[in-house]
């Protein structure tokens, strides 16, 4: 037998988690689907209990693959390019081998009946099965992974379109407050740009460092916000609420940014009295929530695309799973946007500190 080509690229392919409950599950199936297939190809349907016995074995046999499989998973991985699945497969061989020497020996030594056919016999036609079977599901594990790693791919490069979207809008705001304060208020001119490299600083540098947490997150938002409190003046008024979040939470650097910005441009900036852009933070039950809302002008502001809360709505999908929530819309004269983000991700690990 020769195990099939698993694709041409020569990187590394993770091999899946053999310890785990799907891969498990997955093996356990094809393994009740192909002694089905054979003990249906056989034509004896009144031998429920030969059946039966089967279905036995062959889950017997599936979960000694996977306990040596789950044991040797870190050697395996060590090995270069596709050889992590070839030893795998390889490894399946002398596991069935054995598994059915012995499953004839039992059979013979209580007289139960079952096997028919002699050992050598019996040994061969399980290892053959066991090799295309084995060579067919992980292909299948294969197919996933790169799948996984390519949508892994193509995320981040969507989220980093997005965020290059949102840092000129912001940018050119910032740069014309600085220059209508140079004249009357140097200080505050000083200040300003002393803020907002803090702000470009986070943003140009996220990729290298990885995520920021909600404590550095909430600062930068203070400094951005007081960029605009000097742009608007006494029209913009911040309600925070923030006090119950941890300040350790994991999470990608100018997440909030683009929120705040937008409830400071869609909400306060089109009306002449101004109005109170709201920040309520709580953390219970394993998640955290924040909530930003802002006042619902009559009018929509012009301009507004919805890219800011569209990456948000991606950056936090990627970061934390399905299990994270984005909400927005209008709740009475106020449009609130709500963030539910995990404690802990899908796998019962912590909040997922990998994904950069």
């Amino acid at each position: 037998m020769r195990l099939p080509a698993f694709g041409r690229s020569d990187e590394p392919s993770p091999l899946p988690d053999f310890c785990s409950l799907p891969v498990l599950f997955t093996l356990l199936t094809a393994g009740a689907l192909a002694a089905t297939v054979v003990w249906l190809a056989a034509g004896d349907h009144r031998d429920v209990s030969g059946y039966s016995v089967g279905i036995l074995f062959v889950s017997w046999l599936v979960l000694a693959i996977v306990v040596v499989l789950c044991l040797l998973r870190p050697w395996l991985q060590r090995l270069p390019g596709h050889l992590p699945y070839l030893a795998a497969w390889l490894l399946m061989m002398p596991i069935v081998g054995v598994a059915s020497w012995v499953a004839h020996g039992l059979d013979a030594a209580l007289r139960m009946g079952l096997v028919a056919d002699g050992v050598a016999v019996f040994v061969r036609d399980n290892v053959l099965i066991a090799a295309l079977l084995g060579a067919a599901i992980l292909r299948y594990f294969y197919v996933a992974a790169q799948w996984r790693l390519r949508l892994a791919a193509v995320a981040r490069a969507q989220v980093e379109a997005l965020q290059a979207r949102i840092r000129p809008h912001f940018l050119f705001n910032s740069m014309n407050t600085v220059a209508a304060l140079i004249p009357v208020d140097p200080a505050a001119a000083e200040r300003t740009v002393e803020d907002l490299a803090e702000l470009f600083r986070a943003a140009l540098g996220q990729h290298e460092q990885g995520d920021g947490t909600l404590g550095e997150e909430l600062a930068l938002l203070d400094r951005y916000l007081a960029i605009e409190q000097l742009r608007l003046g006494e029209r913009l008024r911040v309600q925070r609420e923030l006090d119950d979040l941890p300040p350790d939470f994991p999470l990608p650097r100018l997440l909030l940014q683009p929120l705040v910005e937008n409830a400071v441009h869609h909400g306060i900036q089109p009306l002449r009295e101004g109005g109170v852009v709201s920040l309520r933070g709580s953390h219970e039950d394993g998640v955290v929530a924040i909530e930003i809302a802002n006042p619902l002008p009559g009018a929509p502001a012009h301009g507004g695309h919805g890219h800011g809360l569209d990456s948000v709505r991606r950056r936090v999908a990627f970061r934390y799973g399905p299990h994270a929530v984005v909400r927005a819309g209008p709740q009475g004269e106020r449009y609130v946007v709500s963030l539910r983000l995990p404690l802990k991700d899908e796998g019962g690990g912590d909040a997922r500190t990998d994904r950069r």
